[in-house]
């Protein structure tokens, strides 16, 4: 632990100005990143009384080893620098925000020819219009079922369409009136856009214009005695009422706002998020937050304001934010996120009325997502606490291995041999800290060796990046970083893709840390050259173990027999967790270097075909299996492939002499 004291900044050093700091540790990494109206002021209040700080203040400042700052012009910079640099370094001791739960968006691919209506998760793409986020799976299923009278877009597939499209006749829903079809050009590609674009309006919220021209329509066919087509517009009528009905009303009619609630203990908190439109709550998501810092309700707000409305000027930020407690800096905060609507945004706390009982319902919602997360929670932490201390107990290592890494070898017969990394930080995958190898001096199946070329690159690279750090802080300042990085060899990013840490901006390095505990998958010979790789490089403060699928024995460098955990234990789940998640990477890695392999290798054996025209084959295909059950006429229809050309695929593709290698309609002797 070290001293505050050796690292507080000389009195008078810091301004007096708007900023954002960042604490680092011995290693260069940033551990913390605040922002200040004075950052004279607030970097005071760290090192004038340390005993009167939280003690995860205390910790903090006893983990780091420095602090530098940046001085910014006005509040709302310090606050998009803050958010920024959260984003970029990931601090140990800031607050980290993650869903409760995944949620599911109704989305519409308005980036595509015909526009889509699908059920999706995760990240967010350009092009795509998302409404919700949603409870439940089905309850977008039942809305969507319900529209799509009125408003039929298609649902399916990609392959589905295509297939359709090439056989000439719709699906189900193309039949019974649930998808216009325009697979088979019932519609024009225009004609589907609209369709598409009307079932955004009316999820927006844009419901009375569609109700009420369907009404007029009605009644007109019906002054015509059309009255079939009188019944269904009725029926079309009650399907949009009854998806509205699906909807709670909370506010009135033009009410357009979302609803913030907080609930929080010493160590967490949750956010629940209603999103209204038209009055109606179209949507809910919640958030779980680990207090790494000692914070207010107002900085939690102001923080969890930044990642809610991260996305610019997106169109689905309202004019009105009620919230539980105003942000630390609600002046900075409303104008930044009026920056990013393109208009004003209000940030309101209710104090009575329906919107105060509106927030009082999310607070509730809050609470119980937070009493649920706690309940499964404190199981969760206790079992990956037990199985560290099980790991460093029946290992007789010096500490718990709280950073682990674990590879694995993955080959068939010998061929496209690749390795993997994982990476489990206290226990828990760190996914951004996986890599891939591939294997490059051993050939065939021998995977002790592979094992022992992986941990040499993988440590050999940790030694020179550690060698480095020291070059690379002392050039920086001189401007000649980029010669020193280059001299250790770090231009080449083949393994990972990214350059080392650099001590002074705090930036991943291509390894971030050491592990304190290697794992491997196999036994004593694969144990035995992970350990040898290591004592080459002169590393000898990293324990090496091993985990034998057959009996799921835990082997240690030199030992003539394994350690046996027992079948129950959570140290033996957490290893076997690793080796499966090692072993799961690799097999990814090395299918997709052998489709790749396999796809080139088949396709490039024909005459003349480029690769446009093989990515247009299996792009209209979908698969090799398909290309090759094809007959010539039906590769002939991709563009730019000829009958001739397709004989010479499937002669390729099958193994067989096409027509055009022995001269036109000469058969083989």
């Amino acid at each position: 632990m070290a001293d505050p004291a050796t690292y507080r900044p000389a009195p008078g050093s810091v301004p007096e100005s708007p900023g954002v700091y960042r604490f680092r540790d011995e290693g260069g990494r940033v551990i913390y990143v605040g922002k200040a109206k004075n950052l004279r002021s607030r970097l005071n209040s760290y090192f004038a009384d340390f005993a009167g700080l939280h003690p995860r203040t205390q910790t903090m400042l006893q983990t780091a080893a420095r602090v530098d700052w940046t001085v910014v012009g006005t509040e709302v910079e310090a606050l998009q620098l803050e958010y920024s640099w959260i984003k970029e370094y990931d601090p140990r001791f800031n607050v980290r925000y993650r869903d409760d739960k995944s949620y599911p968006y109704l989305a519409v691919t308005l980036d595509e020819e015909f526009p889509r209506v699908m059920v999706m998760r995760g990240a967010k793409r350009k092009g795509v219009r998302y409404f919700g986020p949603y409870s439940h799976a089905w309850a977008i299923r039942e809305t969507v079922d319900l529209l799509l009278r009125v408003f039929p877009v298609r649902t399916c597939k990609p392959g589905t369409f295509e297939r359709q499209h090439r056989i000439g006749r719709p699906c189900l829903l193309g039949d019974i009136g649930k998808c216009s079809a325009p697979c088979v050009g019932r519609v024009t590609p225009q004609e589907h856009r609209l369709l598409a674009e009307e079932f955004c309006e009316f999820m927006a919220g844009n419901t009375g214009r569609f109700i009420k021209r369907l009404e007029r329509e009605m009644r007109a066919a019906a002054a015509v005695e059309e009255y079939e087509r009188a019944a269904r517009l009725r029926d079309d009528v009650r399907a949009l009422q009854q998806a509205l009905e699906k909807q709670s009303v909370v506010l009135g009619d033009d009410t357009d706002c979302d609803v913030i609630a907080l609930a929080e203990d010493p160590l967490q908190a949750a956010f629940q998020v209603f999103y209204v439109r038209g009055g109606r709550i179209r949507g809910q998501r919640g958030w779980v937050v680990d207090k790494v810092e000692d914070v207010s309700a107002g900085e939690l707000v102001e923080r969890f304001l930044m990642q809610l409305y991260e996305e610019g000027a997106d169109a689905g930020m309202p004019r009105e934010v009620l919230v539980p407690a105003e942000p630390a800096d609600a002046t900075a905060m409303t104008d930044l996120l009026g920056g990013r609507r393109g208009g004003p945004v209000r940030l309101r706390v209710p104090q009575r009325g329906d919107k105060k009982a509106l927030l009082d319902t999310v607070e509730r919602n809050a609470r119980e997502a937070l009493k649920q997360h706690k309940t499964r929670r404190s199981s969760d932490l206790t079992a990956r606490s037990l199985a560290l201390q099980e790991i460093q107990e029946a290992l007789g290592l010096a500490e718990a291995p709280l950073r682990i890494e674990c590879y694995d070898v993955s080959n068939l017969q010998g061929t496209d041999v690749v390795a993997s990394m994982v990476v489990f930080e206290d226990g828990l995958p760190r996914k951004s800290e996986y890599r891939r190898f591939k294997i490059r001096t051993v050939e065939g199946q021998d995977d002790v060796r592979s094992i022992h070329e992986v941990i040499t690159r993988r440590f050999r690279r940790h030694l020179a990046e550690r060698d480095a750090a020291p070059a690379v802080a002392a050039e920086r300042r001189e401007g000649a970083a980029g010669d020193v990085l280059a001299a250790y060899g770090f231009e080449d990013a083949e393994e990972g893709g990214h350059r080392p840490i650099d001590p002074e901006t705090g930036r991943p390095r291509k390894f971030a840390y050491p592990p304190n505990l290697v794992v491997v998958d196999g036994g004593a010979p694969q144990v035995a050259a992970a350990r040898r790789a290591l004592d080459e490089l002169g590393v000898d403060d990293i324990d090496v173990c091993g985990i034998a699928k057959r009996m799921e024995e835990v082997w240690l460098p030199g030992d003539d027999d394994p350690v046996i955990l027992s079948r129950g234990s959570e140290g033996l789940f957490l290893l076997q967790r690793l080796r499966d998640e090692a072993h799961d990477f690799a097999i990814r890695y090395h299918r997709q270097r052998r489709s790749k392999g396999m796809t080139a290798s088949e396709l490039d054996a024909v005459p003349g075909l480029g690769p446009a025209r093989r990515r247009a084959l299996l792009q209209h295909f979908g698969s090799l299996r398909r290309l090759k059950e094809a007959t010539p006429d039906q590769i002939a229809e991709v563009p730019g492939i000829g009958l001739r050309t397709a004989e010479s695929i499937l002669g390729a593709l099958r193994g067989e002499p096409s027509s055009g290698e022995h001269g036109q309609g000469e058969k083989p002797g």
